[in-house]
């Protein structure tokens, strides 16, 4: 199926690019890595009159290290967060990037795309919320940063004024003592989720759990904050007691729908179930052991 019919137009600045959409109007569309909207374009779900592509833009594919932060150009491709050396210093983040998707997207999709789509089946949002990020947005005239925890309203909505743009996605490097872990359950690689799990713990020398982060994925409007899991948690010693605590605290904050990926209580206890896994995994690597993490297919 074709789409309907757009102009095209193609920004060499973020000034220009916001002054585009704005002159546009509100059936304008950036294009960054098209993973979002080309597909809904062709099936016909999605018809904007104009597409304004940011590719040519320089200054939006860096991988930086700097004074104890991440920084994540809008236009860097999962394949390259994947690839990246800088990225994999937070476990984390690779485990979402190696799994997104399939070879194909990864190499076209982006992780500025991905958080301002704000789709709740997306990855990023999830793995990025259990570490210290915020969005560095920019306009014609003004740039701000905004916490991711502000920046995502509600499904596909986020604080992104009309042309603004993400310009870069800021990460705090974690303290030490620190692991985290991303599990993702689908059915095959290209299709969506049908829950995910991403934990991030800081562990003392005694195994006491002094901070934690657990963030549900494809079970809410929006990626969800289990606090009442992070609590079961946090200043205890991470032994089976807590951690079925935690899991169990997981199953009463996940919010699913049942669809074709199945029900709201399989999801439940599925969710639950990949939290504790992550856990594990997450303490680990917060003592230094190497752990597998990442996508998990039906049938393997």
């Amino acid at each position: 199926m074709y789409s309907h019919p757009f102009s095209y137009h193609r920004a060499a600045t973020l000034e220009e690019a916001s002054k585009l959409v704005l002159q546009l109007g509100e059936e304008a569309r950036l294009l960054a890595g098209g993973q979002s909207v080309i597909p809904l374009m062709k099936m016909r779900l999605a018809h904007p009159t104009a597409l304004v592509d940011i590719n040519g833009i320089p200054g939006l594919s860096g991988i930086e290290h700097d004074n104890g932060e991440l920084r994540f150009g809008a236009l860097v491709r999962h394949a390259e967060m994947e690839a990246s050396e800088i990225a994999a210093s937070i476990p984390i983040l690779h485990d979402c990037a190696a799994g997104i998707a399939d070879v194909q997207v990864r190499n076209q999709g982006t992780i500025g795309g991905s958080l301002a789509e704000a789709d709740p089946s997306g990855d990023w949002g999830a793995v990025l919320l259990t570490l210290e990020t915020s969005v560095r947005c920019a306009g014609s005239k003004s740039e701000r940063t905004v916490p991711l925890e502000e920046f995502i309203k509600d499904a596909y909505t986020t604080v992104l004024k009309p042309g603004e743009l993400v310009r870069e996605v800021i990460v705090k490097v974690p303290p030490k003592g620190s692991g985290g872990a991303y599990i993702a359950f689908k059915r095959c690689a290209p299709v969506y989720a049908t829950v995910s799990a991403a934990v991030q713990l800081v562990l003392d020398a005694k195994n006491i759990c002094k901070d934690a982060r657990i963030v549900l994925g494809c079970v809410g409007l929006t990626a969800l904050r289990a606090r009442e899991a992070e609590e079961a948690l946090r200043g205890k010693p991470l032994d089976a007691k807590n951690v079925q605590g935690a899991a169990d605290a997981v199953y009463e904050a996940a919010q699913p729908q049942s669809d074709m990926r199945g029900s709201a209580e399989y999801k439940r206890v599925l969710v639950a179930a990949f939290v504790k896994r992550a856990i594990g995994i997450a303490a680990r690597r917060a003592r230094g052991e190497k752990a597998e993490a990442g996508h998990e297919y039906a049938g393997r």
